[in-house]
C-alpha cells in the first residue's frame, strides 16, 4: 500500500483550477520572510516555543495550535494581557479556538481588517502567506509603537507611519464648507439643452 506523504495528510488532491489557485498562492509565500519571523517569534516568547522546520510545512506545524500565536500578541502587551488562557490542546476546535483569540487580540492591538487571516488560512494551510502578512503587520506595529514590549531588530519590519489626528473645531469645520462652496463655481445657466446621449432606444 502505497503511503501520503506527511504534508498532505489534511488535504485530499487538487485539481485543474483549484490546484493552479493554491500553486498561486503558495509562490506568495516569501522563505526569506519566514526566517526573519521565526528568529522574531523566537526572540519576542523566548527560546520555549522552539524553532520549526524550515519551510512552509514547518511554519504552519510550529503554529498551527495557536499558542505560540496567543504568547506572541500576549508578549505585546505592556499591561493586561488579552488571552488569559494559552492552553495547548490536540483537538482541532480547541486550536482553531486559540487561533482565532489571537486574531480578535491582534486586531485589538491595531492590526487592520484588510491584513487579518482567516483561521483557515493558517490550520488548514490554505494561505500561509497571509499568515506571513499577519505576522508582518503585527511587527511593524510593535516597531511603530515604541512602548518597550517589542524583541528583535527594529529593521526586520517596515515603521508604520503614524497616525496624523487633528480635531477641528466647529467654527473651523464650517469655514472649510464655505471655501469648498464657493471653489465649486456657479452652474447657473447651465442646462442639459441640446445633449444627445447616443441614439434612441428602438421599440420594435
Amino acid at each position: 500500500m502505497a503511503t501520503k506523504s506527511v504534508g498532505m495528510a489534511n488535504k485530499g488532491p487538487s485539481y485543474g483550477m483549484s490546484r493552479q489557485v493554491q500553486d498561486k498562492i503558495d509562490s506568495k509565500y516569501d522563505p526569506e520572510l519566514e526566517q526573519i519571523l521565526v528568529e522574531w517569534i523566537s526572540r519576542q516568547c523566548g527560546s520555549g516555543v522552539g524553532r520549526p522546520e524550515a519551510g512552509k510545512l514547518g511554519f504552519q506545524a510550529w503554529l498551527k495550535d495557536g499558542c505560540i500565536l496567543s504568547e506572541l500578541i500576549n508578549s505585546l502587551f505592556p499591561g493586561d494581557k488579552p488571552i488569559k488562557k494559552i492552553q495547548s490542546s490536540p483537538m482541532a476546535f480547541k486550536q482553531m479556538e486559540q487561533i482565532s483569540q489571537f486574531l480578535n487580540a491582534a486586531e485589538k492591538y491595531g492590526v487592520t481588517k484588510t491584513d487579518m487571516f482567516q483561521t483557515v488560512d493558517l490550520w488548514e494551510g490554505k494561505d500561509l502567506a497571509a499568515v506571513q502578512r499577519t505576522l508582518s503587520a503585527l511587527g511593524s506595529l510593535a516597531v511603530t509603537k515604541e512602548e518597550g514590549t517589542y524583541n528583535g531588530d527594529p529593521n526586520w519590519f517596515f515603521k508604520k507611519a503614524q497616525e496624523n489626528k487633528r480635531d477641528f473645531s466647529d467654527e473651523q469645520l464650517k469655514a472649510g464648507k464655505n471655501v469648498i462652496g464657493l471653489q465649486m463655481g456657479s452652474n447657473k445657466g447651465a442646462s442639459q439643452e441640446g445633449m444627445s446621449y447616443g441614439r434612441p432606444r428602438q421599440i420594435l
